[in-house]
């Protein structure tokens, strides 16, 4: 499939605000008393702006953005109607969170666990849009939702580490063995899939589409010199040593030097591991493999 950078950065940059909601819910449930609420109010506002910038870069991968507000009129069928209805709720809770802390409203922890609850239905919706494809083996599979949830919550984890480096030092060693946990927990799952996908075999060949049964077809052109939709829209257009390359950088920007960097400098680990983030859901749409592109794959 070919990876749209809006999407990219949609879902990265939500996922690290859920996650970052849901440690920040967790740190004042297991004492926040002795934080200040100036640290709760910054974090809301950094899961806020992160969402808000996630919702702008949707907006690129729409033909018409005038009628984005039509996405949610599916929502008893469509997972992406339910993520168009859970994102605008999860910010709403995430602002009024924040709005409590500053303004010492004494309800902030009911706010925490509704924010987090919707975090987490957020995710899901997010993850079966993908998951719910059964034409595409690579994503259909509950791996797909426990990597997204997994992933975000990392992200979230190593975001308020490094945030916690700048205003809140003391909780840096226990927010860091914990966020070393997440990211561990996460390259295993990450890494099952990879394994998973890698030994897929398809059920579609050209010798069963066209029904000849010759071991030797080759598909030359699909017939069109400047490509198509098909062509532009169901692969990624790269080769095979760039896509290697994104395999590996996913690999250790997205898992092993944050593992190393989250115990030694967790003020960067969140800004190398994001980058890693955007390796890793490029190669998540360009390891799907499309059906159609046994025959639209090619261009004359």
């Amino acid at each position: 499939m070919h990876p749209a950078l809006s999407v990219l950065f949609l879902t990265t940059l939500i996922g690290a605000g859920q996650g970052l909601f849901i440690a920040l819910f967790l740190l004042e449930l297991l004492g926040g008393s002795s934080l200040s609420s100036g640290f709760f109010v910054g974090g809301s506002a950094i899961v806020v702006v992160l969402c808000v910038l996630g919702l702008i870069a949707s907006f690129f991968h729409l033909g018409h953005p005038e009628r984005a507000w039509r996405a949610a009129a599916m929502w008893r069928t469509s997972w992406l109607s339910r993520e168009v209805i859970a994102l605008p709720a999860f910010m709403g809770v995430a602002f009024l969170y924040g709005a409590a802390h500053w303004s010492g409203a004494g309800f902030t922890l009911a706010l925490g666990l509704l924010g987090s609850i919707l975090s987490i239905v957020l995710f899901v919706c997010t993850a079966m849009i993908y998951a719910a494809v059964k034409v595409l083996k690579e994503w259909s599979h509950p791996l797909t939702v426990v990597n997204f949830t997994l992933l975000g919550c990392a992200s979230g984890a190593c975001l308020t580490t490094s945030y916690a480096a700048f205003f809140a030092p003391a909780l840096v060693a226990p927010l860091s063995q914990a966020t070393f946990s997440l990211i561990a927990l996460s390259l295993v799952t990450r890494g099952a899939a990879l394994v998973r996908n890698a030994t897929l075999k398809p059920t579609s060949t050209l010798q069963s589409a066209l029904g000849i049964r010759h071991p030797r077809i080759v598909q030359k052109s699909q017939g069109a010199m400047g490509g198509s939709f098909n062509t532009r829209e169901f692969f990624h257009g790269k080769s095979a040593t760039f896509v290697r390359g994104v395999l590996i950088t996913l690999l250790f920007a997205g898992f092993v030097f944050p593992l190393i960097l989250v115990l030694t400098v967790p003020m960067l680990a969140f800004a190398v591991q994001y980058a890693g983030l955007l390796a890793e859901r490029w190669y998540f749409f360009a390891e799907a493999q499309h059906p159609q592109n046994l025959y639209y794959q090619t261009v004359s």
